[in-house]
């Protein structure tokens, strides 16, 4: 059956880019963006590969959370996660010295309330991993199917989306950052 040609179908959308900058603090066979970027699930972030536009910074302390609004600027430069401690990222309250670079990129988005799934804080909210964190921002953003396969490069990762399959469903549904809260605000 041919188209009329009026109905214009959407313009495919684009995969998000997953950018990663490792402050290398954790070990090396433990370390889940360290495992991202050896699967290229991830891109390293350094001089030699920087993305052509910014991309979204994942920061804990943003006051903003990721929603669906944030598609079209994940599209064009990436997510962008910081694979460090949680406990020097909350002593120091800041990232480590040597990402310094990154306090000019202006779009910095905070995931929302989820359950850690790692065998490090299990059970605990919002101290995920870098591979559970990427993973959700991917799932939030419309691309659930490559969120699970960066899930899958720890153990236990497929339990994440099991875990949080109601939070992540409600979330990916919002369309902007006041949905986004009322959802959470709903479950916690």
């Amino acid at each position: 059956m041919a188209s009329s040609g009026s109905t214009r179908s959407p313009a495919p959308r684009r995969p998000i880019p997953l950018w990663l900058a490792v402050a290398e603090e954790d070990h090396p066979k433990a370390c889940t963006g360290r495992r991202l970027l050896r699967r290229g699930l991830a891109l390293p972030l350094g001089l030699e590969r920087t993305p052509r536009h910014p991309p979204i910074l994942l920061d804990p302390h943003a006051p903003v959370p990721l929603s669906m609004a944030d598609r079209a600027g994940a599209e064009a430069g990436g997510v962008l996660g910081i694979d460090c401690s949680w406990n020097r990222l909350r002593a120091r309250g800041g990232y480590p010295s040597e990402l310094t670079g990154l306090r000019r990129l202006r779009v910095r988005r905070r995931l929302p309330l989820l359950i850690a799934s790692n065998a490090q804080h299990y059970g605990r909210v919002a101290e995920l991993n870098t591979a559970e964190a990427l993973g959700a921002a991917l799932w939030l953003l419309g691309e659930a199917e490559r969120g699970r396969e960066v899930f899958g490069v720890f153990p236990g990762g497929d339990s994440f989306a099991t875990l949080n399959g109601a939070l992540l469903a409600a979330y990916a549904g919002c369309g902007s950052a006041d949905e986004v809260r009322a959802a959470e605000a709903e479950f916690f």
